[in-house]
């Protein structure tokens, strides 16, 4: 079975488990955190890789520190991917938690490439737009891209909306080069 589809199960019983509390959205912040540190901290991921640290210490040592913080069906969770040796799917287990819940409530997520930084007033704008055309909630990441001319470009799934003036030039020199063409032709 492929890393993602073995992340995809422990999102998807990781949700089951949030579900149950209505906390889908407070999973996906805690398991975030926790992928988070397992990617930044060298610590921490020595700590929970080491075959030379017994289960039963790591065990403990999740269980106190992250027992006070997180709900125990949580760090129950935790434990089972620190068991079944799956740490490293950690950050994997987030980004499939967050697609799953996003087609649970019917979100979709778009990266929104533009030239300049957005003000937040914009982003609201555009994710309000997205969202009337695409008939769904949209949450848009945003990126920079000083390549481009002006205008944007969306990614949304496995869709390109190509509004940039880059790609709006390239058309009306193909169109101008194709009008040119048939001119002569028909002359």
């Amino acid at each position: 079975m492929s890393r993602s589809a073995v992340a995809r199960n422990y999102a998807d019983t990781l949700l089951d488990l949030a579900g149950r509390e209505e906390a889908g959205q407070e999973y996906l912040r805690m398991i975030g955190d926790v992928a988070g540190l397992y990617a930044t901290s060298t610590e921490f991921r020595m700590f929970v890789e080491s075959p030379r640290i017994p289960i039963a210490e790591k065990r403990e040592a999740i269980r106190a520190g992250f027992g006070e913080r997180y709900p125990a069906p949580f760090v129950r969770f935790l434990l089972v991917v620190m068991e079944k040796r799956r740490q490293g799917l950690l950050p994997e287990i987030e980004e499939a938690c967050r697609e799953l819940l996003d087609q649970r409530t019917g979100r979709v997520n778009a990266t929104v490439t533009l030239t300049v930084e957005p003000d937040p007033e914009l982003r609201r704008e555009i994710e309000a737009s997205l969202s009337r055309v695409l008939g769904r909630e949209v949450t848009a990441d945003f990126s920079l891209d000083s390549r481009l001319l002006g205008g944007m470009i969306v990614r949304v799934e496995d869709c390109v909306l190509d509004g940039s003036l880059r790609r709006r030039l390239q058309l009306l020199r193909r169109t101008l080069i194709e009008e040119g063409s048939s001119a002569r032709a028909a002359g």
